[in-house]
């Protein structure tokens, strides 16, 4: 006898789900309308969620979420998972792979949410985007940050206010709202303190090097490293950049005179090496930040938009406050 495929399965399931089918425990399946960027999707309570990269999963987790996660997918950009404040929460649900996302990979794991970013794991050309999945019966959610070049349904969403706006929804979509609120009002109360104490006077200019050697790779406007600079007392150089992440020039770089050099650290480009190109290449040596060793190192979990976001605005608001003192 032939096997229905899992669209097909999951098709049917989110079509009785919408005539008020009964899911496990008895209790009516639950529906709830949300943005998904600026498209209304009806999204039925997952279970077998699937998160990309360490923001989609600690966003799941900090909410409570375990028991609805299948697994994560960890690309080796990601540090390790035991390095997480939720690794604890990592164990208990599957390593599913270390690669990019792709379809096989959810329709294999029977996903029935997929969270990742617009072209931070859903990508047109590698064939998963939301539209793709819809089609499939697989319901998607993406980043509020990652939304400002979604096609057809963009969204312009402050980095930091993005985060809340995760929380927010995901709540709505697996009915944990009143812990959202509660998370949110938390992370909003610390980033007041932080602001609250500030270095007086002109924000210090901050270049964020994530990589790249002819051409370097930066933080634009779009991305939680700007609010967490500008956040913290300082001015991200390339703040003015209409994008996420990018490449500007050394040129850019130079002209700017950054007093401080954020480094993003990640799995398969440590800070370490990255510090030394940029005191041994002669193009950066001079600058400011060079010169006077002034290196913060961002972890890249404290880097894209996920809790560890706020961890991050306090490192470096604290190096900032004692380079004023």
């Amino acid at each position: 006898m032939k096997r229905p495929t899992l669209a097909v399965l999951l098709a049917g399931t989110l079509l009785l789900a919408g005539c008020g089918a009964q899911v496990e425990g008895g209790a009516a399946a639950r529906t709830v309308t949300v943005k998904r960027c600026g498209e209304d999707v009806r999204y039925t309570t997952p279970r077998r969620a699937v998160a990309y990269e360490g923001g989609s999963a600690d966003k799941l987790f900090a909410l409570g979420l375990t028991e609805h996660v299948h697994g994560y997918v960890m690309p080796p950009a990601n540090p390790p998972v035991t390095e997480s404040p939720w690794a604890a929460e990592y164990a208990k649900v599957r390593f599913l792979s270390d690669d990019l996302l792709n379809r096989e990979l959810v329709v294999d794991a029977e996903a029935d949410l997929v969270v990742a970013g617009w072209r931070s794991g859903f990508s047109d050309q590698r064939g998963i985007t939301p539209e793709i999945l819809d089609g499939l019966g697989i319901q998607s959610f993406m980043h509020t940050e990652s939304c400002f070049n979604y096609p057809g349904h963009p969204e312009r969403v402050a980095p930091f206010e993005a985060l809340y706006t995760d929380l927010e929804r995901l709540g709505r979509i697996f009915g944990v709202e009143a812990r959202a609120r509660e998370l949110i009002a938390g992370y909003r109360e610390r980033v007041a303190a932080v602001r609250a104490r500030a270095p007086q006077g002109d924000p210090v200019p901050v270049f964020l090097y994530d990589s790249g050697t002819d051409k370097p790779f930066t933080a634009g406007g779009q991305v939680p490293p700007t609010d967490i600079i500008r956040f913290a007392g300082g001015r991200n150089v390339f703040g003015d950049l209409d994008a996420r992440w990018g490449e500007v020039t050394w040129e850019a770089v130079v002209e700017a005179r950054p007093e401080v050099i954020v480094i993003l650290d990640y799995g398969d480009e440590p800070a370490a090496g990255k510090i030394r190109f940029l005191k041994e290449f002669p193009t950066t040596s001079k600058l400011p930040a060079v010169v006077n060793d002034r290196f913060y190192v961002l972890d890249y979990n404290e880097g894209i938009s996920g809790p560890r976001n706020i961890d991050g605005l306090e490192g470096f608001a604290a190096y900032l406050r004692e380079l004023r003192a």
